[in-house]
């Protein structure tokens, strides 16, 4: 099927940094990314030169990738995201969106919380999708973002050939400063391997289609090998203070229940010993509480790399079931 994407033209409000008015086309990593759209995508030099003439680098991008939200203790992070009116919205999307919500669940075997939770997270339900141009966040942060570049040259690569693919002007897109997009804030890459036509009206419009939306956020998990009916994370005591040797950087779970027990960690739920689970501590404002993270907990850091944000997602997703069963009562 051919795709072609619906368009959203969202308007540049409040006040920004001006960009860096640098002459891309001077640049020796730029020339070499262009040759190698050439070599690899037989693209025309000259369009991408018009493209890259009329991009601009950005510091305010750069200063917000270098301070991103994850960076903050769990409770002041939670407090971004947990809190009633978002709660509140998310009932009404679901109420909203009932039968699409469900049939994604039906189809990719994501609960309807979830799916409704990292909508939530990401943009407000689809509220606040981004103003930055999406070929400036790209293009600044693939070449002025050093720690990144690698990453973010194959998202600007995704980017061109995605709004080529689609018949796009690539300075006609906007999105977050790191270049995602729409009402699940997908980035190019992932448009491209993981973005459905749920509603199949011979579109994929993740920018204004919430349908769409919902299928390929449903799409994307079911993709990254989300456990239909498997549990994602539940508390843990932990009696030993010092955790340091459990506590790794990794997100996946590695560790079994048996290991966890046999020093002092008790799951607060029957569990079976061989499950494998990474063990969370989060910070709070008058100690810790822990955490023992499941598969599907790892699958949800697929969408963002941090288990804050997974558990963001989880508890918002929990207050959100609970609160749409109160109102069923």
């Amino acid at each position: 099927m051919k795709y072609k994407i619906a368009i959203v033209c969202f308007i540049l409000s409040g006040l920004s940094l001006p960009p860096v008015n640098a002459d891309l086309l001077l640049r020796e990593d730029v020339t070499r990314f262009i040759q190698n759209m050439v070599a690899r995508h037989d693209y025309d030099a000259d369009e991408l030169n018009e493209v890259f003439n009329k991009a601009r680098i950005s510091e305010k991008i750069i200063s917000a990738i270098s301070k991103p939200a994850e960076t903050l203790p769990w409770y002041k992070y939670k407090s971004i995201f947990i809190k009633p009116d978002r709660i509140r919205q998310g009932v009404e999307f679901w109420r909203q969106n009932k039968e699409q919500l469900e049939r994604a669940e039906k189809q990719y075997g994501v609960p309807v919380e979830i799916m409704v939770a990292i909508i939530g997270v990401e943009t407000k339900y689809g509220r606040i999708t981004g103003s930055y141009k999406v070929i400036d966040s790209l293009s600044t942060l693939a070449f002025d973002y050093p720690k990144r570049s690698k990453f973010f040259t194959s998202e600007l690569e995704h980017y061109l050939l995605l709004t080529r693919e689609q018949s796009l002007d690539p300075h006609s897109l906007k999105g977050s400063y790191a270049g995602a997009m729409g009402i699940p804030q997908f980035i190019s890459s992932s448009y491209r391997a993981y973005a459905v036509d749920f509603d199949e009206d011979g579109l994929v419009d993740i920018w204004q289609n919430p349908t769409d939306a919902i299928g390929s956020v449903g799409n994307y998990f079911k993709q990254h090998g989300w456990r239909e009916g498997d549990e994602t994370a539940f508390p843990a005591i932990a009696a030993n203070q010092d955790l340091s040797a459990f506590l790794t950087d990794g997100l996946k779970p590695v560790l079994t229940i048996s290991d966890l027990s046999e020093n002092g960690i008790t799951p607060q739920k029957t569990v079976d010993g061989s499950e494998k689970v990474k063990i969370l501590q989060l910070e709070n404002e008058d100690g810790h509480e822990y955490w023992l993270a499941l598969h599907n907990f790892y699958v949800i850091t697929r969408y963002n790399h941090s288990a804050l944000y997974a558990m963001a997602v989880y508890q918002l997703a929990d207050e959100i079931k609970k609160s749409m069963k109160f109102e069923d009562e």
